[in-house]
């Protein structure tokens, strides 16, 4: 899927959980905070446990750590999946 389809997706996804999996083979879940043409930026899931709520390691080697409410950008083109939540757990 090319970029401008997931920046369609994720521009009409703005609030709502995603899972977003990168082409290193991350996994990154959060709500969708706001997106650019390159770029989507994710805040982090609430919850506790050794998720880092929502968020593994990211796209080189350390972006996807969103502490403190702060949103983390992800590249549209390092996305190869993406899929909308229907629950938060």
């Amino acid at each position: 899927m090319g970029n401008n389809n997931y920046y369609g997706m994720c521009k009409k996804g703005i609030g709502r959980a995603v899972e977003i999996r990168t082409n290193r083979g991350t996994v990154h879940r959060g709500i969708i905070e706001r997106v650019t043409p390159n770029r989507v930026y994710l805040r982090p899931l609430t919850g506790g446990g050794n998720n880092y709520r929502g968020y593994g390691y990211g796209y080189g080697g350390g972006y996807g750590w969103g502490w403190g409410g702060a949103a983390a950008g992800f590249a549209l083109g390092a996305i190869t999946s993406l899929a909308f939540l229907a629950f938060l757990w």
